[in-house]
């Protein structure tokens, strides 16, 4: 069967993920912004942020690596778990360490359990069988479909009814910690082999050599996706916070909805036809042609009905977004668009060029974002983040057509 047919079926079935996942999605943002304020979504947003950077900061890449290589990926198996294991215990660690600072950064003392509670996450996720990865990697698609549905499912029953039940922010916490616990139980009962605690020296440099760059790549990334967040939330607060990043999450609906599905299918294929010039350039255009006209779609929706999508998905006392989630419905559209080029460069082993874009991405937000808001407000925040994605397309249509020229991809 040829890898066109495999990849429409992969992003049949992650389409089909990410619309069951997305209605039950909006029933969830429904639910709770009805049910709490943006000042509880600043504070779990301000949690968020602190775990996710920690995550960034101690990324291995296994997962990357993993589908990359060429050689039977079992024998990589055991080594991967443990440093799985090591980099979950080492992030709750210092989600622990680092709280009073964060607390005092952001002077959100009632901040201070949640990001403790959360905190447990990491952990957890730590002991995740790694032989996941051979869903993506065999672009066993369907099997993903009903793996990924159910934990995000359990995550949106337990947050929903906790929500409901005890209007507190809380709910949001036992929900994630619910669903990781459920995707712990799933990796290990579904998917073989079953890591051993036993680590291989020289697999364990190779995982840590080859992910390096997907490290540094993870720390721009966090930095260029989530500084418009650290600033807004460190100097107009957590209400303020709450607004922004509901926006945000609207605005990028093209991206999660659109570039992520395609992507993970195409990054596997794109993987297995790397050497094969003609066929990655042809693969690489039909699939970014896909996101471009799905994405331009999605948010010419986004740009002229705002009023309207919010007053059906958060309720009136949101509104105050309308005028930032215009500007980052144009955002949106163009990260979705440029964000195709990633799996391309990871495919053939070029996660030197996703940092590079990322690392030109993070440093046009870093500089512009602080004046932007002290003169614009929450919105400045929004213009910050459409500079940055447009001071990258540059340099991602040059590297794009630098590997597509090429004969031969190491």
């Amino acid at each position: 069967m040829g890898y066109s047919i495999n990849a429409i079926k992969g992003i049949s079935w992650m389409s089909a993920f990410r619309i069951v996942t997305r209605f039950f999605s909006f029933i969830k943002i429904g639910v709770l912004a009805r049910v709490l304020t943006p000042a509880q979504f600043g504070v779990f947003g301000i949690a968020s942020l602190i775990l996710a950077l920690l995550e960034m900061l101690t990324e291995t890449g296994i997962n990357i690596f993993l589908i990359q290589s060429k050689k039977e990926i079992d024998e990589y198996i055991n080594s991967a778990w443990v440093v799985s294991i090591i980099r979950g215990t080492v992030i709750s660690l210092l989600v622990i360490f680092s709280t009073p600072f964060i607390v005092l950064f952001f002077n959100v003392p009632e901040a201070r359990n949640i990001i403790y509670l959360i905190g447990i996450a990491p952990f957890l996720r730590g002991f995740i069988n790694p032989s996941v990865v051979r869903l993506q990697k065999e672009l066993k698609f369907n099997y993903e479909f009903w793996f990924r549905t159910s934990i995000f499912l359990f995550d949106a029953v337990i947050s929903i009814l906790l929500a409901v039940l005890t209007h507190s922010v809380y709910s949001l916490v036992w929900g994630l910690l619910a669903g990781v616990v459920l995707e712990v139980i799933l990796s290990f009962v579904l998917i073989k082999p079953i890591p051993r605690f036993k680590i291989n020296k020289n697999y364990f440099r190779e995982i840590f050599h080859k992910g390096k760059w997907v490290t540094a790549y993870g720390i721009f990334n966090y930095f260029a996706q989530e500084g418009d967040n650290l600033v807004v939330g460190r100097l107009l607060g957590t209400s303020t916070l709450g607004v922004y990043q509901m926006a945000y999450k609207i605005s990028t609906l093209p991206i999660s909805e659109v570039t992520d599905v395609v992507n993970k299918v195409v990054f596997p294929v794109y993987s297995r036809i790397a050497q094969d010039k003609k066929r990655l350039n042809n693969a690489f255009i039909r699939s970014t042609l896909l996101i471009t006209i799905t994405t331009l779609l999605m948010g010419i929706v986004v740009f002229l009905f705002p009023r309207e999508i919010i007053l059906i998905l958060l309720g009136e006392k949101w509104l105050s977004a309308l005028p930032v989630l215009r500007v980052l419905a144009i955002y949106g559209v163009l990260r979705a668009i440029s964000g195709s080029a990633s799996a391309l460069f990871l495919a053939v082993g070029k996660q030197n060029y996703v940092t590079g874009m990322t690392f030109l991405r993070f440093i046009s937000l870093a500089v512009s974002i602080y004046p932007f808001v002290q003169i614009f407000g929450l919105v400045g925040a929004a213009y910050s983040a459409l500079l940055s994605v447009c001071m990258e397309i540059p340099l991602i249509t040059y590297y794009a057509f630098s590997i597509l020229k090429t004969k031969n991809h190491q």
